[in-house]
């Protein structure tokens, strides 16, 4: 029944009528915008640098009356105000009215008219359940997005972290905080000399995003040899950074208090115990909320156990990762050799 359930809510995430977080991701990457507005070229009127849309040019192209996109307006209308849907009135109407009265048909009267601009106009085309060529644009809009995104990263998204200008120097930051918490094992922890630091990094993973190594390895369809940690944000690897550190720390002390080595089920008490330290739940829940979140819409992988962290991906992110603030990685790591074999060193203590 649980597999049944996930998938079913999967598949209610990649539908755009009832996930307002997946019409977001859509309407907050430009280039998979840009794209579709390309591919639809349809006629709107240029006015105050964006295309508008009068309610009876949406409510013609998508085939409905304009009952319909008015009740859609009355019961969604933050989400629509937030993407382009505005009352043009005033100065701005008179304005409007000058340059295409004769388009638009309406009494010269009028003291206020709602207009869409294209995000607008794409976003009531996601909610619309009673439109065929709505249902076709969605269909349309979720091919686009994936191959705006392979594109933009070169036909794979499982690294997409490293586009990111931050990762390389979180990256090296965990790898030095990691080494107090190997060295801490290496000394302080009871149990197998290679299994207790995969046990000890599965403690803190689970910690951080309710999934253990192998689940999330799973998720992300990663090898044997690949390394999970090769693959998170920057924030992410910044908790797991303070983490390794204070449990490090941790386990040194108490190690050196009981005059012996601890159990793994005594490090897990401490790791469980530096999770919930209210200093710590704000850096926990921000780094839940970027791994759900980028990974459902950059990786199109869902993690049931840290839904409730969900939300929208915001327009800065896609420049961080596909747009003009990413960097190619491996031009970076190219002309960083000795982080690269410190990275690569690192990988087997997992």
């Amino acid at each position: 029944m649980k597999n049944n359930s996930l998938k079913y809510t999967q598949v209610r995430m990649k539908d755009l009528t009832v996930s307002n977080i997946q019409r977001q991701n859509v309407l907050n990457n430009r280039f998979a915008v840009d794209k579709i507005q390309k591919q639809l070229d349809i006629d709107g009127m240029l006015f105050e640098g964006e295309y508008r849309f009068t309610k009876k040019m949406v409510a013609d192209f998508y085939g409905v009356d304009l009952s319909t996109i008015d009740r859609y307006l009355s019961l969604n209308s933050d989400e629509l105000s937030a993407n382009g849907y505005f009352l043009c009135k005033g100065n701005s109407l008179k304005q409007f009215k000058l340059q295409f009265a004769h388009l638009i048909n309406e009494a010269s009267k009028t003291t206020q008219l709602g207009l869409f601009n294209f995000r607008a106009f794409l976003n009531i085309g996601m909610m619309l359940t009673e439109s065929e060529k709505a249902k076709q644009l969605r269909s349309m809009i979720l091919d686009m997005v994936i191959s705006t995104i392979n594109e933009k990263t070169g036909g794979g998204t499982k690294y997409i972290n490293r586009r990111d200008v931050n990762y390389l120097p979180s990256a090296i930051t965990e790898i030095n905080y990691r080494k107090v918490l190997t060295s801490a094992i290496h000394t302080c922890v009871d149990g197998h000399e290679t299994y207790k630091y995969s046990m000890v990094t599965d403690f803190i993973y689970q910690a951080v995003f309710k999934e253990n190594a192998k689940k999330y390895k799973e998720l992300l369809n990663l090898g044997k040899k690949e390394n999970v940690r090769n693959t998170l944000y920057a924030e992410v690897l910044l908790v797991i950074s303070s983490f390794e550190n204070a449990v490090g720390l941790e386990i040194q002390k108490e190690s050196d208090k009981q005059g012996r080595r601890l159990s793994l089920k005594e490090v897990q008490g401490i790791v469980n115990e530096f999770a919930e330290h209210p200093m710590q739940q704000p850096y926990i829940n921000d780094a839940r909320s970027k791994m759900a979140s980028r990974d459902l819409s950059f990786r199109d992988v869902y993690h049931e156990d840290i839904a409730d962290y969900l939300r929208a991906v915001t327009p800065e992110e896609y420049e961080r990762f596909i747009g003009n603030e990413s960097i190619d990685f491996d031009h970076i790591l190219e002309a960083n050799k000795d982080v690269l074999k410190r990275l690569k060193q690192d990988d087997d203590e997992q």
